[in-house]
């Protein structure tokens, strides 16, 4: 009983102290004050310039930026990453498959500064200017291996009998590609879309080093920036509330897709 006890204390002493900054910033975003935690009365003034155009140029910019490079390499990541699963999955000999899955592994756990130094010397040894496009590739690099993994378990669960019955029926390779296997892994690949566009949101590391000097910046560096200067500008409290939310009823709404699909897989 006292284990089961002191489990679930653990559990949610973790969960709070994930969450606990999210809701914080959350609660003093219906505020004006200036200073994260000073309470000036509940207002949506913070909202209203986020939405009004209210702040600096420069923040617009930066989330301009973030955004677009997000979505593009999110883009190009899914679709790398769709292609690299479907490629090691039906690879049958075992020793190159571990190879494989085991290379697609290291770049998720070798340290984002790694990644961000490592890339920054290519394009500096190659004479490649960096930029938008620079960023953007390097952004793709590191959030493919994720779309990978999340797409490998869907094809673990699919029934490899349908493609090959498909072929034996007289479909073509790309034709039961499309109609029998993307269907059945589609949540994986929106998981791992989600997956690389927060990853692409949330990075500092690899962004840092390879934004170049024309004045490009994303949220992170922003912030980052906004922060040496002895604060942080009040509209980024809602700015990350409403990332959070979006990105939590994401979630919600693909696993709530995902459930059910298994449902009816089942029934």
């Amino acid at each position: 009983m006292m284990k089961k006890f002191f489990a679930q204390a653990y559990l949610w002493m973790i969960i709070i102290l994930l969450y606990a900054p999210i809701i914080i910033i959350a609660v003093f975003s219906f505020t004006d004050a200036k200073v994260l935690g000073n309470w000036t009365g509940f207002s949506f003034k913070l909202y209203a310039n986020l939405f009004e155009g209210g702040i600096n140029s420069s923040l617009m910019k930066a989330i301009g930026n973030t955004a677009i490079i997000g979505i593009v390499s999110a883009t190009f990541s899914t679709i790398l990453g769709t292609i690299a699963a479907i490629g090691i999955f039906n690879t049958h000999n075992k020793r190159y498959k571990m190879v494989m899955t085991s290379l697609n592994n290291i770049p998720i756990l070798n340290p984002d500064i790694i990644t961000g130094i490592s890339l920054f010397l290519l394009f500096v040894s190659i004479g490649v200017t960096q930029g938008y496009t620079t960023l953007t590739l390097c952004h793709i690099t590191f959030c493919t291996p994720y779309v990978v993994l999340s797409v490998m378990p869907r094809l673990q669960q699919m029934n490899p009998n349908t493609y090959e019955a498909a072929l034996d029926l007289g479909a073509t390779p790309f034709y039961a590609l499309r109609r029998i296997i993307l269907p059945q892994i589609k949540s994986g690949m929106i998981s791992g879309f989600i997956l690389a566009f927060t990853l692409s949101i949330d990075d500092f590391e690899v962004s840092v080093f390879n934004l170049g000097t024309n004045g490009l910046e994303t949220l992170s560096t922003f912030i980052y920036a906004d922060s040496r200067k002895g604060g942080l500008t009040p509209e980024l409290r809602p700015l990350s509330t409403i990332i959070f939310l979006t990105v939590l009823i994401l979630l919600l709404i693909v696993n709530y897709r995902s459930a059910k699909a298994n449902k009816k897989q089942t029934v």
